[in-house]
């Protein structure tokens, strides 16, 4: 691997060139002809030129600054046929206005970046239809996880996701390989979401007030994170059938909606 660009440990930069992993990773985001594909830390460019094999126009957003000289060298030929463009930049401050809708994700991302990655593609105006993330396995499956080990970060991702894991990579497959093994996390957006807009950031309350104390009932974290009489949240977990003692890991996105409902309906502020 001597044409391989020295990996930075502060950017948790490590390359990946499996090519059965690669593709999977396109085939996870269903890519087509003509489809505007987002990359988000190409790197030395194996994913990019994958991408580019399934004909999709790619906009490739790096970081490290270093890289790019390389990347527009290697790719020149697909930038002047308009199928290729690089721009150096911060994902955490993107711009996603400048892209068409319906756009698609797919990208290696470093695993300290997953969360707020989740956050800025589900909270755009301009979300993608579809984003292809090779993360931490553990955090893949925490963002799938169903009730009984749901989290923030679960809620957050199935209210805006449809979530489903694609196939795991293992450590080795990375130069240099990280600790652990990742996963190909694979979200396509709803097409409606759970509630109106306008209740979103209400809802979130809810449900970060509910996990606020995770280790506590309902009855607990919701008195306390929503600053509510036990005897209020009682009889709002009784209109949701949901019983208060039990936890905030445990219940539905669907029961999630439920309690939100009666939420607004009992507390009119909120």
């Amino acid at each position: 691997m001597s044409d391989v660009p020295f990996a930075k440990k502060s950017l948790g930069q490590h390359w990946l060139q499996d090519a059965a992993a690669l593709e999977a990773m396109c085939e996870s985001a269903e890519v087509q002809m003509d489809d505007v594909v987002l990359e988000i830390g190409p790197g030395f460019g194996t994913l990019t030129r994958h991408l580019l094999d399934w004909e999709a126009d790619v906009i490739a957003l790096e970081f490290d600054e270093t890289l790019i000289p390389a990347l527009r060298q290697k790719f020149a030929r697909d930038a002047d046929a308009g199928h290729f463009r690089v721009e150096q930049g911060d994902i955490r401050s993107y711009d996603f206005s400048v892209l068409p809708a319906g756009y698609k994700v797919v990208a290696n991302i470093p695993y300290y970046l997953t969360s707020n990655l989740i956050q800025l593609l589900s909270e755009t105006p301009n979300p993608p239809s579809v984003a292809a993330l090779l993360v931490q396995k553990e955090v893949a499956e925490r963002v799938a996880a169903a009730a009984g080990d749901m989290s923030i970060l679960s809620v957050t991702a199935q209210f805006y996701w449809d979530v489903t894991l694609g196939i795991k990579v293992p450590a080795k497959l990375f130069s240099p390989p990280p600790k652990v093994d990742s996963q190909i996390l694979i979200l396509q957006r709803r097409a409606d979401l759970l509630m109106p807009e306008a209740d979103v950031k209400a809802f979130f309350r809810l449900v970060k007030a509910g996990f606020s104390q995770r280790r506590k009932t309902l009855l607990n974290s919701l008195s306390g994170g929503l600053r509510l009489e036990k005897t209020v949240v009682q009889a709002l977990c009784a209109a949701a059938n949901i019983e208060p003692g039990r936890r905030a890991q445990t219940l539905t996105m669907t029961e999630w909606r439920d309690l939100f409902k009666h939420y607004v309906a009992t507390t009119p502020s909120a």
